[in-house]
Parts: structure tokens; sequence; C-alpha cells
């Protein structure tokens, strides 16, 4: 199976999750939780799992689904997947129990531990964003369709538009960068849009700090890749999926031209 086969009853599945959310989030009317790793989870990201696993599951019986709220899935298992689903069902359910709309629906597929598809799904702004490895990626809003590229910054430029969260202390992060840099904030919330920001060039940059799942990621590194960025960790080193017992991805920098010398902006305590 080829991914580009498959892609639009991906944004299919993912538009019809998304719907459910909103749906939700509209009403006010949701049971909210906190898992065993401190972290919320609501009702709309349970109906968003059931409605995504169970569809993946219908469309690709062969390729196993590996989904937040439910990861526990042991690496002696996991690791010979050759190819499985990477799900994210409600990235940003800070967000949405916050009341801001920034929040998506995430699926990749993931192939010999590289995302090569990845699928962004905004219910509230019903936008999609996309990325097929070796075809580019793409955003979809009301019918029409744009190939994204992410704008390269020239060197000279003492400038960054570096994003960040709506409940996040930006001084936490601009201290991560070299004085030179002046940054000018671009405030979104969700792990996932924010790196979509990048892919589409309408920021530079977006540093993560604390922890992330790998399906936080999975979906937006093949999109913002394909729109000739780059996702790392602070050590500039490439994220990795499913080649350790932990799916907790390391702090990671999110960057629209991986041709700066980010090792000399970037200052990594």
């Amino acid at each position: 199976m080829k991914p580009e086969n498959c892609v639009d009853q991906v944004i299919e599945i993912a538009t019809l999750a998304g719907k459910k959310i909103r749906d939700i989030y509209q009403k006010g009317d949701f049971e909210r939780e906190i898992k065993s790793d401190n972290t919320p989870v609501t009702s709309a990201d349970l109906a968003a799992h059931e409605i995504i696993t169970n569809a993946l599951k219908a469309l690709t019986p062969d390729i196993p689904v590996l989904s937040e709220e439910d990861a526990d899935i042991p690496f002696a298992q996991r690791c010979d997947w050759p190819r499985y689903w990477l799900v994210d069902p409600l990235d940003g359910t800070g967000e949405f129990i916050a009341g801001s709309g920034d929040f998506s629906v995430i699926i990749a597929l993931v192939e010999h531990n590289r995302p090569i598809m990845g699928v962004v799904y905004a219910p509230m702004t019903e936008v999609c964003y996309y990325g097929i490895a070796g075809l580019g990626s793409y955003k979809r809003k009301d019918g029409a369709e744009v190939r994204i590229s992410s704008k390269q910054l020239t060197n000279d430029s003492d400038s960054l538009r570096l994003a960040v969260s709506r409940r996040q202390d930006p001084k936490s992060v601009i201290k991560l960068f070299n004085q030179d840099k002046h940054c000018e904030l671009v405030v979104l919330g969700g792990a996932a849009l924010k790196s979509c920001l990048i892919a589409e060039g309408r920021a530079d940059c977006y540093v993560r700090i604390g922890p992330t799942g790998e399906w936080d990621t999975g979906a937006a590194q093949i999109i913002v890749e394909e729109a000739g960025g780059q996702i790392m960790d602070l050590n500039l080193q490439p994220l990795t999926y499913n080649e350790r017992e932990s799916l907790e991805n390391p702090n990671f920098i999110v960057v629209g031209s991986p041709a700066l010398e980010w090792d000399q902006i970037l200052i990594n305590e």
C-alpha cells in the first residue's frame, strides 16, 4: 500500500474524529480525568480514539495502531512492527479544556521507524495539513489545496519568528537563543499546530520544553520535512520512533530552515 493511495481516506477519518471533538467542545459537555502520567484526558479524547482506531483497522487490517489513549503495548511486541499507525486523537487537550480552540487530530503512518505520511486536522478551523514522503506537504481549507513550504531565513537575519504556546512563559524559551537574535512571538496552542506554522512559513522555529509523546510529532515531522524544515532534539539530532521502551520525546526544536547554523543560534544549557 502506497501512502498516497490512502491519504484521502485518512483525512476523512481525521475529519470525522474532528467533527466529534468539535461537537463535544461546542456543547461543553465533557468529562475530564487525570491519567497516571499526570496529564489530562477527556471524553472527547476517548471518543476520537474510538473513531480513529476502528476506522484505521477497517481501512488497513494488517497494520497495527499505536494511539496515545492505548499506548501500553510492550516494546517487545511493537519493536518488530515494520509499519504502524501513530495517533494522537486530540493533540492539545489542555487547550480543549481551556477553551482556546487550538487543538488538532493527528494521524501518522510510520515505516521502518520513520514517518512516511502525516495528517494534522484542526477541528475548529477545519484546516488540514498533510505530508507524504517524497511528494511534498499540503494545506487544505474550504475545498482548496495548496502546497506549502517553509520560508528560508537568510543567514544574516537578526530576527526569529518564534512560535510559543498560549500557556507558556515565553522567557523560558527565549533564553535558549543567542541574544543576538530578536524573537518575534507567534502565539498558538497545540504542539502539532505550531509545527505546521513552521511548515507553511508563518514562523521560523518552535521549541518544545517538557514532556511529549512520539504521537505528538510523528505526523508533524513528515509535514515539516516535506515542506523543507526539520524536527530535532536540542542536540540537533533527529527524533526517533519506536526504537525504545519509552515513547516519550526529548525536548525538541522545529525549524523551517535547516541550513542555518542552529548550533550557534540555539544555546543548549
